[in-house]
C-alpha cells in the first residue's frame, strides 16, 4: 500500500529534484549537486550529534521521528534564506513555487507537533521513559530534550515562516532581471 505522509513527502520535495539533476549533469550542476549532498552529509552529522544522546538513554524515544523533522528543517530551511543561489533550486521557479504553497501548511503542522510535545512534557513527563536511571541523569536528559527540541521546533517554525518570502523575492528578481 502507498504511504503519503510528511516524510514521504519531503522525500519526494527535496530528494528527487537531485536525482532528477543527476542525470542531465553540466560542470556547474555537477558542483552544485556536490555541494547539496555536502549539506546533506553535514545535516545528518547534526542530526546524529543531537539525537545520539537521547537515543543512548532512551532507545524507545517517541519523539525521535519529529526531533529529525525539526533538525532537518531547521538546517535545510535555513541554508536555503541564507544560500539559496547556491542549491539547486535556485533556478528552478516552480519547485519554488510548489515550496511557497505547501509550506503554509506544513507550518501548522510544525506547530502542533511543538505542541504536542509540549503537552507530553508538562503532563505525562519524560520520566516515564527513563526508569532504572539517577535523578540527576533524568534531570539533565529531560533538560536537555526539552531544550533541543524547542530550540530546534521553534527555529523550524520561524524560518519556515521566513522562507517563503524569500523564495517569492527570488521568483520575483528572476522574472524581472534585465527590466530595471
Amino acid at each position: 500500500m502507498l504511504r503519503i505522509d510528511l516524510p514521504t513527502i519531503l522525500l519526494y520535495v527535496f530528494l528527487l529534484p537531485i536525482l532528477n539533476y543527476t542525470y542531465k549533469m553540466t560542470q556547474q550542476s555537477n558542483l552544485a549537486v556536490r555541494l547539496e549532498l555536502l549539506w546533506w552529509l553535514f545535516t545528518a552529522i547534526v542530526l546524529g550529534g543531537v539525537l545520539f544522546p537521547i537515543l543512548r538513554e532512551i532507545p524507545d524515544y517517541p519523539f525521535l521521528l519529529i526531533n529529525a523533522v525539526f533538525v532537518i528543517i531547521f538546517i535545510t530551511f535555513t541554508r536555503y534564506v541564507f544560500l539559496l543561489k547556491h542549491t539547486f533550486i535556485a533556478q528552478n521557479q516552480i519547485l519554488k513555487a510548489i515550496i511557497v504553497l505547501v509550506i503554509v501548511p506544513f507550518i501548522f503542522y510544525l506547530v502542533g507537533e511543538i505542541n504536542g510535545f509540549q503537552t507530553y512534557f508538562d503532563e505525562i513527563g519524560l520520566e516515564n521513559l527513563m526508569v532504572g536511571k539517577s535523578l540527576q541523569k533524568q534531570q539533565s536528559l529531560n533538560s536537555y530534550i526539552r531544550s533541543e527540541m524547542l530550540f530546534f521546533g521553534v527555529g523550524s517554525v520561524i524560518i519556515s515562516i521566513i522562507l517563503p518570502f524569500r523564495l517569492i523575492i527570488s521568483v520575483w528578481r528572476n522574472r524581472n532581471k534585465g527590466t530595471a
